[in-house]
């Protein structure tokens, strides 16, 4: 356990009618990878996001991590966020750590229970992760680890073995790529061992974040949905472009390595009783110099690099296969 932080509690849901294929319908925001401390227009484009929530009155909101440091400078980006007047949560993501700070530090900076924590909401049964923990491995250990430890694990475990909801997962390194969660196989398969226990498809849909990328996967009938950065994509350090003021670009020196995001992209989830799921994204355009522009290979970063996130439809079932 972290230090200074509770265990996060288990779910304590009554069991349901798992022999009916039908779902409660639900509506939430969702937003990755603002950046507040690499972006200067960060708090515009969350005050964005923030105004479209308050019309359109979800049951809740989430952010997907590298959302801000958790420091006393950041209380403006807060200060924005906690204008929602519903549910809303959020997961650590590497950058949280920037600086010397922790998870934990993030953790209690954002009044979370823990790094990783469970809760229920209408009919559902959600589970953030914490993608950040360290794998033993690695000695000496990685600036960035992206590592689901033996402690979470089981903690995952019982937790989906106490809830007979469906359940949608948030981590901010995913679990579909090579890249993100090291032991993004051993997570899966602890989905599909809950699922065949269950006797029911528990597991549903997994988002994340982290690779400012627009892309989908569905492994073993469970959804994995990339949610694209809100503010750019990262090109890296071999493909430089300055189209901001150069004071801007001073103050920000890695933006140069940056395809930023004209408008701030974010999505709104809506899961209908029939398990039709609908993922509403938004659209923007680069500013400057697009990354293929830079010469930048299409497929450099696996998926190419777009300013959107993709509407996309699924249904999801709770039979198995």
């Amino acid at each position: 356990m972290m230090a200074g932080l509770s265990v996060p509690m288990l779910s304590t849901a009554t069991p349901s009618a798992t022999g009916k294929d039908t779902f409660t319908p639900i509506r939430f925001g969702i937003i990755s990878d603002l950046h507040q401390d690499f972006a200067f227009d960060a708090a515009r484009r969350l005050e964005a996001f923030i105004g479209d929530m308050q019309q359109l009155k979800p049951d809740m909101i989430i952010q997907l991590g590298d959302f801000c440091q958790p420091k006393q400078e950041n209380n403006i980006i807060m200060d924005i966020w906690n204008r929602f007047k519903g549910p809303a949560y959020h997961v650590v993501g590497n950058h949280e750590t920037d600086g010397g700070f922790t998870p934990a530090d993030a953790a209690r900076y954002w009044k979370i229970p823990h790094t990783y924590y469970s809760f229920d909401l209408k009919g559902y049964h959600f589970v953030v992760l914490d993608g950040n923990d360290v794998n033993p491995d690695h000695k000496p250990r990685w600036k960035y680890e992206r590592f689901i430890g033996e402690e979470q694990l089981q903690w995952l475990a019982k937790d989906l073995d106490n809830t007979q909801l469906p359940v949608i997962v948030f981590c901010h390194q995913g679990f579909d790529n090579d890249n993100a969660v090291e032991n993004a196989a051993q997570v899966r398969l602890l989905f599909e061992h809950a699922n065949k226990k269950a006797g029911f498809r528990k597991v549903q849909l997994a988002f994340s974040g982290h690779f400012h990328q627009d892309y989908y996967n569905r492994i073993n009938d469970v959804h994995h949905v990339q949610i694209n950065s809100a503010t750019y994509f990262w090109r890296g350090t071999r493909y430089v472009d300055e189209p901001f003021d150069a004071a801007i670009h001073q103050q920000y020196p890695l933006m140069k390595y940056m395809s930023f995001y004209r408008d701030p992209l974010w999505a709104l989830v809506e899961i209908h009783a029939d398990g039709t799921t609908k993922i509403t994204g938004r659209t923007s355009s680069f500013v400057g110099k697009t990354p293929t522009a830079l010469g930048m290979p299409e497929n450099a970063w696996t998926y190419p690099a777009v300013p959107h996130i993709s509407n996309r439809t699924l249904k999801l079932s709770k039979r198995l296969a």
